[in-house]
């Protein structure tokens, strides 16, 4: 299949997607997350046995499209819950899938960007990596996300990244237990391969099994917890807080917030 916002490479057992739209900061956009899952779903089937994300350029993933933010104001809330089950879909079949995961984070990773960092089974940042999950900037709420971060990182740390929006170092990412490894800018990518040049001598009915193990123990709850996190997101788009959070993003002024 040909892709215009991602690129896929094969190599030696070892998948690549790269987010490829370097001019848009790699912004997720609708046609990115109906690629990444057509992707995913090649690659499960592919000769490839561990997929590395990265991101095009200097940054791995800046969150949202302005153009995709600018269209959600206008929304019914049947569409808002079609638009957060998307998102649900993308970020648990990165979660889920069956062969190993590396995110290669190359910069900045925020909102929606951080969120596939967090699915993966392992995160290297490069050392001027950033990781934020911003949604309460703009009056949204990071519902999908939360659900996985807290089994993560802990309800504490999940308060904390998620009630304040604030943007953290790889170092600090790294403490949280966000990223499994820092490295120099120039080493990222070797880094990664050479990750995955090792997990490639394990067996791949092993790993994928492991990897089944380990989900199924909190599936049931994460099931219920990601069908909430849909709901809460939708509703969260039809707020007031939400459309002036927006408005004051596009039009780069201070948000004026409701008193609720």
């Amino acid at each position: 299949m040909a892709f215009r916002t991602i690129q896929v490479n094969h190599e030696s057992g070892i998948a690549t997607i790269t987010l490829n739209r370097p001019e848009r900061r790699n912004a997720i956009s609708y046609e990115l997350i109906d690629e990444l899952l057509a992707a995913l779903d090649e690659l499960e089937k592919s000769a490839s046995r561990v997929v590395v994300f990265t991101g095009a350029g200097r940054v791995f993933c800046a969150g949202m499209d302005l153009e995709e933010l600018k269209s959600l104001t206008g929304k019914t809330h049947e569409e808002n819950i079609k638009d957060s089950a998307r998102i649900a879909t993308l970020f648990r079949r990165i979660y889920d899938f069956p062969k190993p995961t590396i995110a290669a984070v190359n910069g900045s990773a925020v909102a929606g960007g951080a969120g596939i960092a967090t699915m993966c089974d392992f995160t290297i940042a490069a050392a001027n990596a950033r990781f934020a999950y911003s949604e309460v900037h703009i009056g949204f709420i990071p519902a999908i996300v939360s659900a996985i971060l807290v089994w993560q990182v802990g309800h504490k740390v999940a308060r904390d990244l998620l009630l304040s929006g604030r943007q953290v170092d790889a170092n600090e990412a790294h403490r949280y237990g966000l990223v499994s490894e820092v490295t120099e800018v120039d080493e990222l990518m070797p880094r990664a391969y050479e990750l995955a040049r090792r997990l490639l001598e394990n067996s791949p009915a092993s790993l994928r099994e492991t990897k089944n193990l380990l989900n199924s123990f909190i599936a049931k709850q994460l099931d219920a917890q990601i069908s909430q996190a849909v709901e809460a997101n939708a509703a969260s788009r039809e707020t007031d807080d939400f459309r002036e959070g927006i408005a004051s993003f596009l039009e780069k002024r201070k948000p004026n917030w409701s008193q609720k």
